[in-house]
């Protein structure tokens, strides 16, 4: 741990929120399934629920970019949506900032 007590970085807290699903549910997931990522890795889902670890990884390539300010030109920016590649399943998750954080660099790997 660093002795910064206020941090020298600031990052988003997220929630990635099934938004909707345009043809079949085949993993067992339905509207309003979500999960978050705080405090930089920390992924946590709620109680008893489970997410399609195929949507995971649709979504988990652009979580880091999400979490910092991005230019306002820059189309991450400006989209918050995102697809799993299950082509029967079409589900649709949305992903949106839900705090700001400060946090010390040191202390992330």
């Amino acid at each position: 741990m660093t002795d910064t007590p206020d941090g020298d970085m600031e990052i988003y807290d997220l929630r990635v929120t099934v938004d909707r699903i345009e043809g079949r549910s085949v993993c067992g997931m339905a509207v309003g399934d979500h999960f978050e990522l705080t405090e930089s890795a920390h992924l946590r889902l709620p109680q008893g629920q489970h997410f399609c670890v195929y949507a995971l990884a649709s979504v988990l390539p652009f979580l880091a970019a999400k979490q910092r300010d991005l230019a306002a030109g820059d189309w991450l920016a400006q989209d918050s949506h995102f697809a799993c590649p299950d082509p029967e399943e079409r589900l649709i998750m949305k992903v949106e900032r839900t705090c700001r954080r400060r946090m010390n660099s040191a202390d992330l790997t």
